[in-house]
């Protein structure tokens, strides 16, 4: 055989088989390299959408109460903002054409690991309005009437996330609170 072309199949200065003990080390080392960090990368996407997913969480909870206290409280005849427990709300509504009274009661119930959750009784029907709500340390969540507007302070706690909002439920101008 020509030297030219056992050159070409071997390749230069490559008369040996297979690879040396330093490129098998070096390969490994770069493979764990990468492994490490899509590792990390995969991880640190997961922690993420879980921290962002309880921050949601919390706050759609605060929300949903919210929109359902003001739609009540904007109806109301009649607001009593300590009813006693586990009530903490209560309202006096009429219906659409005012042909029939009913009460509508906002309790917040024990739930799991301290939390409670916010139920809506209308008259016997009742609905889970929210879940995850955090109590106040001092007694249940702040609500009270300041005379013009139902002020309602709303914490809800998911997870390490905590999300605390305060809104304020006006009446319509025809209906006196």
């Amino acid at each position: 055989m020509k030297p030219a072309r056992r050159w070409l199949r071997n390749g230069p200065g490559r008369s040996q088989q297979g690879l040396t003990l330093i490129e098998l080390l070096l390969v490994l080392g770069l493979t764990g390299l990468i492994a490490a960090v899509a590792t990390m990368s995969i991880s640190q996407m997961f922690t993420t959408a879980a921290i962002s997913n309880d921050q949601n969480t919390a706050i759609n909870q605060v929300r949903n109460a919210g929109h359902w206290i003001s739609r009540d409280v904007q109806m109301a005849k009649a607001v009593d903002d300590n009813p006693g427990e586990p009530a903490f709300l209560e309202l006096t509504v009429d219906n659409w054409d005012a042909s029939r009274t009913y009460t509508v009661v906002y309790s917040l119930v024990d739930s799991s690991d301290g939390l409670k959750e916010l139920w809506r009784d209308c008259d016997g029907q009742q609905m889970l309005v929210a879940q995850y709500i955090k109590p106040r340390e001092t007694g249940v969540t702040d609500c009270y009437w300041d005379g013009k507007a139902l002020i309602v302070n709303m914490t809800a706690r998911m997870g390490d996330k905590v999300e605390t909002r305060r809104f304020e439920a006006k009446p319509r101008p025809d209906q006196p609170a």
